[in-house]
C-alpha cells in the first residue's frame, strides 16, 4: 500500500486534519500492559506526586504514538512515514476523573522534499501545553 497523497497535489502550508485524542486512567493502564512499561508514574497518583510531578502523567510513547495518528490518517499508510521524531517538552497529566486529559494535535506540511517526500510539522498540546516539540515526520506520498 502508498500513501494516497499525490506529492503534487501537496504545496508548502498545506494543513492535515487536525485531531483531538482522550487519555484516561484507563488508556494508560492498556498501554502500560502493550507496551511492558508499568512505571508506577504511569497509573499511580500517590507515587507520582512523590516523585514531583502534580499527577499521574501518559507514557512518552504513547502520547507520541497518538500525535503521529494524524499523519498517518492524512496519508492512508502508515508505511509511508519514513522519520519521525519529537523534543519531549511537557508531560500529558492525566487527572483521575470522568474526562481525563485531551492531547490535541494539528500539523502542516512545512517542506517539499526529493523522491516524492514531504516534511510534516506537528503542534501537541494539552491542557493548552505544548507536549511535545519538534515533532517533525518526513513522509513518502505517491
Amino acid at each position: 500500500m502508498t500513501a494516497k497523497i499525490a506529492y503534487d497535489d501537496v504545496e508548502v502550508g498545506t494543513e492535515l486534519p487536525a485531531q483531538s485524542f482522550p487519555v484516561t486512567r484507563a488508556t494508560l493502564v492498556q498501554y502500560a500492559g502493550a507496551s511492558g512499561d508499568f512505571n508506577p508514574i504511569h497509573w499511580n497518583e500517590k507515587f507520582a506526586k512523590e516523585v514531583g510531578l502534580p499527577d499521574v502523567i501518559a507514557h512518552g510513547m504513547f502520547t507520541m504514538a497518538e500525535a503521529i495518528r494524524v499523519v498517518t490518517d492524512w496519508t492512508g499508510d502508515p508505511a509511508a512515514v519514513v522519520e519521525y521524531g519529537v523534543r519531549f517538552t511537557k508531560p500529558v497529566i492525566v487527572p483521575n476523573d470522568d474526562k481525563g486529559a485531551t492531547i490535541e494535535v494539528s500539523g502542516k506540511v512545512a517542506a517539499k522534499l526529493d523522491d516524492n517526500k514531504v516534511r510534516v510539522d506537528l503542534t501537541v498540546m494539552s491542557a493548552g501545553l505544548k507536549v511535545l516539540g519538534m515533532s517533525r515526520a518526513v513522509v513518502r506520498l505517491a
